[in-house]
């Protein structure tokens, strides 16, 4: 339940769709001219994106790579169109208000986007937790638009009216620019508390889509242990700490001795010659080799006569004999 709990305060805080991802902007902007409009497509965008994690999660094993976003797609879209005849079977006036928009979650960037970072790579239990978390924030999000445009709009949040009649209702939030001002200002308060709780050392940054499980290596500070298990989280660190320490210091010790390095150095020099002058005689005894192997023209010419008057050697072969008797 410590990963569920973290994926349920990861779509509703840390990763909130809309007010961190800056996901599903098209029905944000579009249908949260009331409270009531906001929270029914939120809703609608929760039961879809939850079973739509709950069966991709199901059948990720089944499912083939190159073809999962299509498969994706009609998953998403089996669900969308049970939603859609749920409404207009019994909420009629939600289904019209909402009108395209429900169509259109098929392509939502928020259920797609769980779909391929999460449900496709986690199990059943998260996925599903994943996508409620999700939901639940995106339906946050929208009611939280609608509500503020339909009271500076109509001076009423969910058609009870709140503000005195004496309110003059300023009209621009009930159109198309006025979601854009309300996104900006609760986008902006949501960074303000943000920034107060880092300064005040409970930082709660977004993690990733999907815990890496690799603690020591992590850099993120906005970890399930930092809420619900912070004792674990310092026997995490110490050792992690320590270890680089460490190995700076000796770094420190081996980089601050100038003699060693400079030994090392010349060391290193005299083996880079030692193995030169091996290889320049390694070369020279190879060309030998190769003359001595090699007899030339004229020392085949020799050999072949001596081998056919039998191989004899002749002492006064070459030589002009001279007589003595016919000079004088």
């Amino acid at each position: 339940m410590n990963k569920a709990g973290e994926r349920l305060l990861n779509g509703l805080v840390k990763e909130n769709p809309t007010f961190v991802l800056m996901l599903g902007m098209c029905p944000t902007l579009a249908v949260t001219t009331s409270a009531m409009n906001g929270l029914g497509m939120g809703l609608t965008t929760t039961a879809v994106l939850t079973l739509s994690n709950l069966f991709i999660s199901l059948l990720r094993k089944v499912i083939p790579n190159r073809v999962r976003i299509p498969a994706f797609i009609v998953i998403i879209a089996s669900f969308v169109t049970m939603v859609q005849l749920l409404l207009q079977a019994y909420l009629p006036s939600l289904n019209r208000s909402l009108g395209v928009y429900i169509p259109l979650i098929v392509v939502n960037c928020i259920i797609l986007g769980r779909a391929e970072s999460y449900a496709y790579h986690n199990p059943v239990i998260p996925s599903v937790f994943d996508g409620l978390g999700m939901g639940l924030g995106f339906s946050f999000a929208l009611t939280c638009i609608g509500a503020v445009r339909e009271l500076l709009g109509a001076g009423k949040v969910f058609d009870m009216a709140i503000l005195p009649d004496s309110f003059e209702p300023i009209r621009i939030f009930g159109q198309a620019p006025g979601a854009f001002f309300v996104l900006a200002a609760l986008v902006a308060l949501q960074n303000a508390v943000k920034n107060r709780r880092k300064r005040a050392g409970k930082p709660y940054e977004k993690i990733g889509s999907g815990c890496s499980h690799d603690c020591m290596n992590c850099g993120e500070k906005g970890c399930s242990s930092r809420f619900y298990d912070t004792d674990s989280e310092s026997s995490i660190v110490k050792p992690s700490s320590a270890k680089p320490s460490s190995a700076k210091s000796s770094y420190s010790k081996s980089s601050s001795d100038p003699k060693k390095t400079a030994g090392q150095e010349d060391e290193r020099k005299a083996k880079q010659s030692e193995e030169s002058s091996k290889t320049d005689t390694a070369v020279q005894t190879a060309d030998k080799s190769a003359v001595k192997k090699e007899p030339s023209g004229d020392t085949r010419a020799e050999g072949k006569a001596d081998a056919d008057s039998g191989g004899a050697f002749d002492p006064l072969d070459g030589m002009e004999i001279i007589n003595l008797d016919e000079e004088e």
